[in-house]
């Protein structure tokens, strides 16, 4: 059974636009319906009284001066009551975007907030021109509009423009998934095209509609990704065996800020019972070129790798003594050092930020979503003297509070894209990957490349993320004969972080792919260490876990007894469970890559995976 939002004008909220959009069928509350009416009749009073109203008996913008008579004042169009022509005209001269049509969602969104606008009562729109727009909607009838065209005040007049004209039986539209002429739609879904009345044309164009329905699509996506970038963020400390008390409760108590306070805490639970983060430096081998004969089983030859460790010497270690009664002397693939990178220490701060610009976002949105945003607004109700006071021309189409928000989101997705990306850089460098091999891939013979250019990808991402990043909202245009001398290009600003969100799914799943390779190799190589512990003895794992030493200095003898004891006696090392079932969702798509393979599906299939919400559906 389809579900249906009740729309009344006040209580439109995200998570019921975001169902009429993927298909929800709308119905028009009764309380809301008498304040429709209301504002219509008193209108239609007004004129009859022959007040001089913007919008109604005056022209538009820089032809507000001009007063509308009951006639034309050609004789040869003496039947044509310009009050009415008015609106029409406005309609089919204003829709005149340009690029390819927005998609059924967005389109549906638009249609939806629009209804639920003028159900406040304050538009003067008719009930039965209103309900055919809810017709409209539920109809399936999806208006083509094209993508660029509005400068965000007033309103979004253009886009606007192509929902409406298709009510009036022109302009394009799909149906059924078939583009066809307006009329056409009308036809087939068995509705009649609209006549308007006064100020009909006006409400139905004037208004934020487009910027909202993007901007609320936009944030649905990035909070969901939000998520995915903290995940993202877990696995790769999962695959640097890194440090998590950067994430301590009580670190986060001291900077309160609530998107950090919230990642940290996300953190936390995601690594909880982790036997790969914060695993004693000592434990971690370095990776080393596999080589013929030199694992002691058949069954350890089979990897394709090798692992070694450095000792430090006696002679070695002046001043640091009590590290080294902490921990053992020998240096793997883990730095004896008690901080990581910023890209990983500092994901609280970075993921948190963005969370708090994306929550400014969606409680800006909230609230337009059942504001009132066209012009002139109608009051009905007050008892003003003169109809100026009850018919007041001001400003709620300026985009400003959602072109502004919007603009705080547009440079935030860049920022999370790129810190993804440094984790991801840092996984296949050897350099900065803490023991495991270049680009993930063992490469024996020279031949293998792993995921040396999965990185290249994104980083081309995150410079055309970058480049995409300036903000529209600073570069006013004035238009209308500069009546309208300042606008908010707040419709471009929204439908970039639409866009954008795309190309940032795109980064964090590349992150997860080569995440999920470093895990599953820092699980082999401990596993592949644990193993030889248990299955040698001193001589011989020491000879293997340290060739270049000498065998016969007796503190080494020791201490690598001591190392080979305390590997032998570890539980087998894994990722939290947390990350171990993400891990397993993932691997049902993407296959560990033991040597190098063809990865264009691999990557399509992963970026897939982040985009869907790390879903497998």
């Amino acid at each position: 059974m389809m579900h249906t939002v009740v729309l009344d004008g006040v209580s439109l909220d995200r998570a019921d636009l975001l169902k009429i959009a993927e298909g929800a069928q709308v119905a028009l509350a009764d309380s809301a319906i008498a304040h429709v009416r209301k504002a219509a009749d008193f209108l239609d009073t007004q004129v009859v009284r022959g007040e001089p109203i913007y919008g109604i008996s005056t022209g538009f913008g820089s032809n507000a001066d001009k007063l509308l008579g009951a006639h034309s004042v050609r004789a040869s169009r003496a039947d044509v009551q310009p009050m009415i022509e008015l609106q029409e005209n406005l309609i089919v001269t204003h829709a005149v975007c340009v690029g390819e049509p927005f998609e059924a969602d967005v389109v549906r969104a638009m249609l939806a907030i629009r209804i639920n606008t003028l159900l406040r009562g304050h538009s003067g729109i008719r009930v039965q021109t209103l309900e055919a727009l809810t017709a409209l909607l539920n109809a399936g009838v999806v208006p083509v509009v094209p993508k660029l065209g509005s400068v965000g005040a007033s309103g979004d007049l253009a886009p606007l423009s192509h929902l409406a004209i298709v009510l009036l039986g022109q302009g394009e539209a799909f149906f059924n998934g078939e583009r066809m002429a307006g009329g056409e739609a009308l036809k087939r879904a068995g509705l009649a095209p609209v006549q308007l009345q006064h100020k009909e044309g006006l409400a139905l164009n004037n208004g934020t509609a487009q910027m909202l329905a993007t901007g609320v699509l936009a944030v649905a996506r990035l909070e969901r990704l939000l998520d995915v970038a903290d995940s993202a963020a877990a696995m790769t400390l999962e695959g640097f065996a890194g440090r998590t008390g950067a994430f301590a409760e009580e670190v986060h108590a001291l900077r309160p800020h609530p998107g950090q306070v919230h990642v940290a805490a996300q953190l936390r639970e995601l690594l909880k019972d982790s036997r790969l983060a914060d695993v004693p430096y000592h434990l971690v081998p370095k990776f080393k070129t596999w080589q013929a004969g030199r694992w002691p089983t058949p069954a350890l030859d089979e990897h394709t790798f090798d692992i070694q460790w450095e000792w430090v010497p006696t002679s070695e270690r002046h001043g640091r003594e009590k590290f080294y009664t902490r921990f053992m002397p020998f240096r793997g693939g883990k730095k004896h050092q008690p901080q990581d990178s910023y890209s990983l220490r500092c994901v609280p701060q970075v993921h948190g930020a963005v969370r708090d610009a994306v929550a400014h976002a969606a409680r800006v949105l909230e609230i337009e979503l059942n504001a009132v945003t066209d012009n002139p607004l109608v009051f009905p109700d007050s008892n003003a003297s003169h109809v100026d006071a009850q018919v007041i021309s001001a400003g709620h189409f300026h985009g400003m509070p959602l072109a502004l928000a919007m603009s705080a989101v547009k440079a935030a997705i860049p920022v999370l894209a790129s810190i993804s990306e440094r984790r991801l850089n840092k996984l296949v460098d050897p350099a900065t990957n803490d023991g495991l091999p270049a680009f993930l891939i063992g490469n024996e013979d020279g031949t293998e490349s792993g995921m040396m250019i999965v990185q290249y990808t994104a980083a081309a991402i995150v410079n055309d993320l970058t480049s995409r990043a300036m903000p529209a909202s600073v570069y006013s245009i004035p238009t209308s004969a500069n009546a309208e001398d300042h606008v908010s290009m707040g419709a471009n600003e929204a439908r970039h972080v639409l866009a954008m969100t795309n190309d940032l799914a795109k980064v964090l799943g590349l992150e997860i792919l080569v995440a999920a390779q470093a895990i599953d190799l820092r699980v082999e190589m401990l596993e592949a260490a644990r193993t030889l512990a248990q299955q040698t003895e001193g001589a011989a794992f020491a000879k293997h876990a340290c060739p270049s030493v000498h065998a016969a200095d007796a503190d080494f003898i020791q201490e690598i007894e001591a190392l080979r004891v305390d590997l032998a006696k570890r539980p087998p090392f894994a990722p939290s469970p947390k990350v171990a079932e993400v891990l397993a969702q993932f691997r049902t798509l993407v296959p560990y890559m033991k040597r190098d393979m063809a990865l264009d599906q691999v990557v399509a299939r992963a970026t897939r995976w982040a985009e869907n919400g790390m879903s497998v559906n």
